[in-house]
């Protein structure tokens, strides 16, 4: 390979300018087609997608290689690749990206029926050439390096875990110009991510729930590798579709405690950033924008770095209990005589304060603990420890969880206005609070 490498050149292989692939029979015989995609790999592998088995196909299996050209879509620069064939992956990260990428691009060609991917074919790049043509100055872009700094200066000064969440989110807006993304955490007893936190939604979300491999934030956290789509993909949207797939399905009750996704309507670009610890998801950072192409390559790794930060500041929340710090009243002085029904479902952990639906899961079976405590006992105060100790509750193994569902049950409860609430009076330490008598049923 020459010295210009492939990280040089990562902005031609983003799809945005169409790139030409051209192979030759055993004969010699040439032939010259569009491809779909060129993705980046490593350093020194890209791969091509796999849509048809075509004149293409049948010369790269014959002959194993190929040369593509690729266009940098803001200087004009065009470059040839000289490529050896290596493997087919029809499964597993890169062929989900590819997948995820493709799927946007059939949506936006209004082909979703006809652009199905079949497979990634991956080749070591032998050699890069740029060929001669007429070219513009490179754009001045923000300094990412610096804008990935200042966000994770800015989240490590969080002292608790919902802060954090709130925070990376502002410094996501305030230093990458983001104006609408969201955090969700891994349930990992369920293989669904949940929302904790979100920015520039007019409803927050909190709660709301994407399953392991559905659309891009369920690619990214199912394979742990980023997913960016660059154009609207309807494969890889999700609003009020998860409720009515629920409708349809006659799956009244999913649909019934169905908490509304957050996204835009009409996003023209996605990504989905896995926040990993010890090589497995933990959770996915999100975000999209209604214009196109708006997160490239460098977005991609500026944000990996923000996810990793954002990983180890999580596991640096996971606090046992510590000394009881004073707090003022969460609810009204003094409490109402009003009655507050609160009806549990044992199968999902499902909670209906009156006749709204409240919370499911880990967090509706820490609420249920947690009132019936208090309407038995009259006891108020609780650590993180004694929910982990508590076999009942069925706590997956992962610290992080109990934190965040804590954050979820905290930002649940305070958007419902259910008069009940919890909130942190020291390390590892909550208090719950409810303006009125509790009046519990078992379903």
């Amino acid at each position: 390979m020459t010295e210009l490498g492939l990280p040089a050149i990562r902005a031609c292989l983003e799809g945005i300018v169409p790139s030409v692939i051209a192979t030759a029979d055993v004969e010699g015989t040439p032939n010259v087609s569009l491809i779909s995609q060129v993705q980046y790999v490593d350093t020194e592998h890209v791969a091509l997608s796999y849509q048809f088995f075509n004149k293409t196909r049948r010369n790269l299996l014959a002959t194993r290689s190929a040369s593509v050209g690729v266009v940098d879509p803001e200087t004009n620069a065009q470059y040839r690749l000289t490529l050896d064939y290596v493997e087919t992956q029809t499964s597993g990260p890169l062929f989900e990206i590819m997948r995820a990428k493709l799927a946007g691009i059939a949506s936006h060609e209004g082909m979703q029926d006809i652009f199905r991917l079949l497979g990634s074919d991956v080749f070591r790049v032998r050699k890069i050439e740029q060929l001669p043509t007429a070219t513009l100055p490179a754009p001045v872009r923000p300094n990412l390096l610096a804008a990935a700094r200042r966000t994770c200066e800015q989240i490590a000064a969080s002292d608790e875990l919902g802060a954090l969440f709130d925070a990376v989110l502002a410094a996501l807006q305030q230093h990458f110009r983001i104006e609408h993304s969201m955090l969700m955490m891994l349930d990992p007893a369920t293989d669904r991510v949940y929302t904790v936190a979100s920015r520039g939604y007019p409803v927050s979300g909190i709660g709301s729930e994407v399953g392991l491999g559905e659309g891009i934030i369920g690619v990214a956290a199912a394979q742990g590798v980023p997913i960016r789509i660059g154009h609207m993909a309807s494969e890889y949207s999700y609003g009020s579709a998860i409720r009515d797939t629920a409708r349809a399905a006659g799956l009244a009750w999913e649909a019934r405690t169905a908490i509304p996704y957050p996204g835009l309507k009409a996003p023209q670009s996605q990504i989905a950033m896995p926040v990993l610890k010890g090589g497995k998801t933990i959770g996915v950072l999100f975000a999209e924008s209604p214009d196109p192409n708006q997160f490239g390559y460098d977005e991609e790794d500026a944000l990996a770095l923000v996810a990793g930060q954002l990983s180890t500041l999580i596991a640096l929340q996971q606090h046992e209990e510590g000394p009881e710090k004073p707090q003022p009243p969460m609810l009204a002085d003094s409490v109402s005589l009003r009655e507050i029904r609160i009806k549990h479902y044992a199968a999902d952990n499902t909670v209906f304060v009156g006749h709204d639906y409240l919370i499911k899961g880990v967090a509706g079976a820490i609420l249920w603990k947690i009132v019936r405590e208090y309407a038995e006992t009259g006891r108020s105060e609780f650590t993180n420890r004694e929910l982990r100790l508590d076999p009942a509750l069925r706590l997956p193994e992962h610290a992080e969880n109990l934190e965040a569902r804590l954050v979820l049950l905290q930002r649940r409860l305070c958007e419902r206005q259910a008069g009940i609430a919890i909130d942190k009076c020291g390390r590892g330490r909550f208090r719950l609070a409810i303006d009125g008598r509790p009046v519990l049923e078992e379903a």
